[in-house]
């Protein structure tokens, strides 16, 4: 009996722009794709070759080779999807469909993410993971704001994302630090050739419960290319190739990581209104802090705020006899990023050098903000000192 094809028909289908922003591997396999479309499978053989010539242990490019060599006894049009197709196969396919769907329905070059509002002055790049993509972006931070130069396929969770405890096999969602380096001979041969531990769970995972550890950026092991889209137990994963390729863009402990399931792609007015008004709001912040009216500060500050173990109940008690006791305040707001919580809209995160002065003390700290939109307002509802 003749085996049934599997990849051809859904390459067959999907068509390519004529110029795509892509990495080498997604280039040859587009070149593939695209010959396929066409009925040239002599050409698109020598696209597959030329592909594993330079990466042999790529088992989806291994497998599409396969389903080549036998359609050649037989037309294009009459392959088929076989029923009952094996779970590996299912996961190969999925790899397919999310390499395709980076070339075929490129992200617009012009569009970053709503949810990189702002990064501070002095952090060159910014990775965003995209998980309904599957693909890892990197930004270049500059002075006309943020553009994309890098992207890579990568692997997540088994069961997704939106981590919540320990072992769910989920990948967090969030904004973390790149906190270490794992060089190979120190790891198992399941993570490749290095990883980049993240600082997971933050304060905004521990106020919701969230649990578990060990979330890294890493490799795969050598004798095989890439993982399916859904694969490991929560880590985000790279090809070798591309994890030491990621390398150069990484630097420890600054490196923000944000993870999304699907990022927000936008234009740059969207994006500077978005951060107009955040900025706004925490400038308005700052005002009412100097201002020494502890009854418009508070304003700012949503019933549900934390700070540690202190609730606003206790905080806004500490405010009013602090702020009695003094005559004067000065406020002042260095290295200022606003991101914005992926998948909570009306939540963002804010961090920034804060250098107070005041009639009787001068502190200068770190500090991170979670604020919240309750009733149009941006309100804070959670402050950390890092």
């Amino acid at each position: 009996m003749a085996r049934t094809l599997r990849f051809l028909p859904l390459l067959g289908l999907l068509a390519l722009p004529a110029q795509a922003d892509i990495g080498e591997v997604e280039r040859l396999f587009g070149n593939s794709v695209q010959d396929i479309r066409q009925s040239r499978l002599d050409q698109a053989l020598h696209s597959i070759d030329s592909l594993l010539e330079r990466y042999p242990n790529f088992r989806l490019a291994q497998l599409v080779k396969g389903d080549l060599l036998l359609a050649r006894a037989q037309p294009l049009a009459t392959l088929g999807n076989a029923p009952g197709a094996r779970t590996q196969q299912d996961e190969l396919r999925e790899e397919a469909k999310a390499r395709i769907k980076a070339i075929s329905n490129p992200v617009d070059p012009s569009l970053v993410p709503l949810e990189l509002l702002r990064v501070e002055p002095d952090t060159r790049y910014v990775i965003a993971v995209d998980a309904s993509r599957a693909r890892l972006y990197v930004f270049e931070n500059g002075a006309g704001g943020i553009r994309r130069v890098a992207d890579y396929y990568v692997t997540v969770g088994k069961f997704g994302i939106g981590k919540n405890k320990e072992g769910d096999k989920r990948t967090p969602l969030g904004l973390y630090t790149i906190t270490s380096f794992k060089p190979d001979k120190d790891l198992e041969e399941l993570y490749g050739i290095g990883a980049y531990p993240l600082s997971y769970p933050n304060e905004w995972d521990v106020r919701n419960g969230r649990n578990g550890s060990g979330i890294w950026l890493h490799g795969v092991p050598r004798n095989t290319y890439a993982r399916p889209p859904q694969a490991s137990d929560g880590c985000v994963v790279l090809s070798n190739d591309d994890l030491g390729s990621l390398g150069r863009y990484i630097s420890i402990g600054r490196t923000p990581v944000l993870i999304a399931s699907s990022l927000t792609w936008a234009g740059a007015d969207a994006v500077s209104n978005a951060r107009d008004e955040l900025q706004q709001a925490v400038d308005d912040w700052r005002k009412d802090w100097e201002s020494r009216d502890t009854g418009r500060l508070l304003e700012h500050y949503s019933p549900d705020f934390q700070a540690g173990k202190q609730r606003y109940r206790d905080f806004a008690e500490s405010k009013r006899k602090v702020n009695a006791a003094k005559s004067w305040i000065k406020i002042d707001l260095q290295r200022l990023s606003i991101y914005r919580q992926p998948a909570e809209k009306d939540t963002a995160i804010v961090t920034f050098e804060q250098d107070y002065k005041s009639s009787n003390l001068n502190d200068q700290s770190r500090k991170r903000q979670y604020w919240r939109r309750e009733n149009g307002r941006w309100r804070i509802i959670q402050e950390t000192t890092l």
